[in-house]
Order: C-alpha cells, then sequence, then structure tokens
C-alpha cells in the first residue's frame, strides 16, 4: 500500500471517530431544546425557534469565512478554535434562564461550528476518490443516525434531572473533541495551494451556477430542521411522553442502519445524484404535508418513517454534488458556502416553522404548518429541476473528477 493510500485510509479513520464525538455532543443538546423550553418553561415556540435559527445563521451562515481561513491556516486550528467555541456555548445554554441568555449561547455555538465544520467537510472531500465518495458520505449517515439516537436518550434521561446537565454533557463531549483534534489530527492541507482569504470568497461568490444551487437547497433544509423543532413538539405532545423524541431517533437509526448503505450501492450504479435527490426531497416534501391530516402516533411515526427514508436517499446525494462541484484549489471556501443553504434553509425553518405552530395553534388549525412546509418543498423541487435541466453544464459537472 502506498503512504499516499495509508494516510487516506488512517484519516478516514480518524474521520469516523471524530464525527461519532461531534454527533453525539451536538444530539445530546439541540434536540431537548425546544422540549425543554417550549414544554416545561412554557416559552413560545417562535422565541425558541428564532434562538435556533441565530445558532443556524452564525454557523452556516459565516461557514465560508470559516472556509476561505482554513484554506489559508489549514484544517487543525480552525476544528480546534471552533470545538472550543462550540462547548462555551452549550455550557451557557446549561445555565440560560433568559431568552437573552439562549439567544447569546446558541450565537456561541453557531460561531464555533463556522469554524470547525467547513474545513471537517473539505477534509472527506480530500481524502475520499469520487466513486468512493457516496458510499463514505452513507456510512458517516449511519454513524449519524446511531449516535443520535443514543445522545437524544442520554439527553432525555438528563432532562428528568434537569437540564443543567444536559448542557454541560454537551460542552464536555466538544472539549474531548477539541483535545483529540489537537493531538491526534495531522496537519492536512484542504486545498491544492495557499492563497489569501479573501480569493477564495470572491472565487466561490463569482461562481454562478454553484451559487444558485447552494441557495435552492435552502427549501431543503427548512424542511430537514423540522426533526429540531416541529417533529419532537408534535410527537411528544401527541405521545405525552418526553420519552417519544428518543423513540424518534430510534426509528432514524434503525431505518439508516439498515437502508443507507445498500441503497448508495444500490442507486451508484443505476441513478444520478440528481434524481437520487430530488426523489428523496419529493418523498420528504409528501410526508411532511401529509402530517396535516395525521391525528394518532401510529400514523405520525408511519409518515416519520416516510420522511426520514426520503432523507436517507438525499442527503448522501446532496453532499456527494456540493463535494464534486467544489474546486480543489478552494476546497475550504466552497465546502464553507456549501453551507449556505443550510443557514438560510435553516433560519427560515425554525422561524416558520415556530411562528406557523404558535398561529395554528391559536386560530385552532394545526395542519397549518405542515402544509406551509409542503409548499417550501414543492417550491424547491421545481427550481431544482429547472437548474438541473438548464444548458450550463451543471448537471454534467457533478461527475467532474476533482481530485
Amino acid at each position: 500500500m502506498s503512504s499516499a493510500s495509508k494516510a487516506r485510509r488512517l484519516g478516514k479513520y480518524f474521520i469516523l471517530l471524530d464525527n461519532l464525538l461531534v454527533i453525539f455532543g451536538f444530539f445530546v443538546v439541540f434536540p431537548l431544546i425546544s422540549i425543554h423550553f417550549v414544554d416545561q418553561l412554557g416559552w413560545a415556540a417562535s422565541l425558541v425557534g428564532a434562538a435556533l435559527a441565530l445558532r443556524q445563521l452564525s454557523q452556516q451562515g459565516l461557514g465560508l469565512f470559516g472556509g476561505a481561513l482554513a484554506d489559508h491556516l489549514g484544517a487543525r486550528p480552525m476544528i480546534v478554535t471552533g470545538m472550543l467555541l462550540r462547548a462555551a456555548g452549550f455550557f451557557a445554554m446549561a445555565a440560560a434562564h433568559t431568552p437573552w441568555l439562549l439567544f447569546a449561547s446558541c450565537v456561541l455555538s453557531g460561531l464555533g461550528g463556522s469554524l470547525f465544520d467547513p474545513p471537517r467537510a473539505a477534509l472527506i472531500a480530500k481524502l475520499t476518490r469520487p466513486r468512493e465518495r457516496s458510499r463514505f458520505y452513507s456510512i458517516l449517515m449511519m454513524q449519524d443516525s446511531a449516535g443520535a439516537v443514543l445522545a437524544a436518550l442520554l439527553g432525555s434521561w438528563l432532562l428528568r434531572f434537569d437540564f443543567r446537565w444536559v448542557g454541560w454533557v454537551g460542552g464536555t463531549i466538544f472539549v474531548v473533541a477539541a483535545l483529540m483534534n489537537r493531538l491526534l489530527l495531522p496537519p492536512y492541507r484542504i486545498s491544492t495551494r495557499r492563497a489569501p482569504v479573501f480569493e477564495g470568497i470572491r472565487q466561490v461568490l463569482a461562481d454562478k451556477p454553484y451559487r444558485t444551487l447552494m441557495l435552492t437547497f435552502s427549501g431543503y433544509h427548512a424542511l430537514v430542521v423540522q426533526i429540531m423543532l416541529m417533529l419532537p413538539i408534535a410527537i411528544k405532545q401527541m405521545a405525552n411522553d418526553p420519552r417519544a423524541v428518543g423513540w424518534m431517533y430510534m426509528l432514524e437509526s434503525a431505518l439508516s442502519l439498515g437502508l443507507l448503505y445498500p441503497l448508495a450501492r444500490f442507486c451508484d450504479r443505476r441513478y444520478t445524484l440528481q434524481g437520487r435527490f430530488m426523489a428523496g426531497l419529493a418523498l420528504m416534501t409528501l410526508s411532511l404535508a401529509a402530517m396535516a391530516l395525521a391525528h394518532h402516533l401510529a400514523t405520525m411515526f408511519l409518515l416519520l418513517a416516510s420522511f426520514y427514508l426520503g432523507s436517507i436517499l438525499a442527503e448522501p446525494a446532496r453532499e456527494n454534488l456540493v463535494a464534486n462541484l467544489a474546486d480543489p484549489a478552494r476546497r475550504g471556501s466552497y465546502m464553507g458556502f456549501g453551507r449556505i443553504g443550510l443557514a438560510l434553509g435553516g433560519a427560515v425553518g425554525y422561524l416558520a416553522g415556530g411562528s406557523l405552530y404558535d398561529l395554528g395553534q391559536a386560530l385552532h388549525r394545526p395542519a397549518l404548518p405542515w402544509l406551509a412546509l409542503g409548499c417550501i418543498g414543492a417550491g424547491t423541487l421545481y427550481s431544482l429541476r429547472r437548474q438541473f435541466s438548464a444548458p450550463h453544464g451543471l448537471r454534467h459537472a457533478a461527475y467532474a473528477v476533482a481530485d
């Protein structure tokens, strides 16, 4: 085995270990935020949605700058600094007793993510070959699902004592992750050449097809983030048991572990990345819209399973599209801007989901947020279909070998 192949293999093992810690630390805390502040403390869902939107905007909206800094300075210093900021945000969240403190903790957590997430994504693109990338993303998603369910169960158990334990445990996990990256992560350069920070930013913003596609992904992310806001609230209220939030992630974990990798292998040989993404998004859209008619817990979980299946189809394809379209000379900047859809879509999803939930409760129209989410998904599908069929070459660029 060549030294380059060995370095890639060891790097991928490290990414898997690092990803497990990041997912566990995140999901110990975030699925419980809406339960604690809305259901336990009685805060308005729109208020908590605004705090979550601030976290989303501060992390994903500033990802381009974090990625550009990583192109210039390297991956390790940005990852370590970002994880320590995320830990500080979770420690502050543990003590949050006013909306302003919750907002501040969410922003601090998001700033940390804006520093460590783009270089981590760029490392995956650097260390994986295009032909194996889809399957590696599927393995990461399987790990995400397993880690999420275990972390959510732990967080639900800690919440029975005090939410402060939830924040403290999540923050401690990120401190451990920061130390591991500082001691074990080699000083990888994530781009093929070092360049001034703003040069990478200018190049990404000038790439119109890439920029348009990443912005269009906002609609997809507006649906995905409901796993953190609308779905936990709806499931908990139907079940009248906070442990039902853990059941949500158990369902996702079972589907992901059973289907992600086999589906990736099957689809890699038969379907385009664009087709897989749009099929998954269509299934997610129909599932959320149909929740307007769900009045029983069993029906809700059936639709939830359909939503997760759509995500299993869509997410590896989306990650692969973003990575394949990134310029290797500006990999951090491209991967950072690749999160802009999550910034905008996440903010819209949290704000609209929380506000429409409150409005629906006030008007006795609980179907309102679900129907609105269905409209967002339908509009996104229409826009993507136009882009993927346009003659500017985007549909072929996704398959370009960027290594």
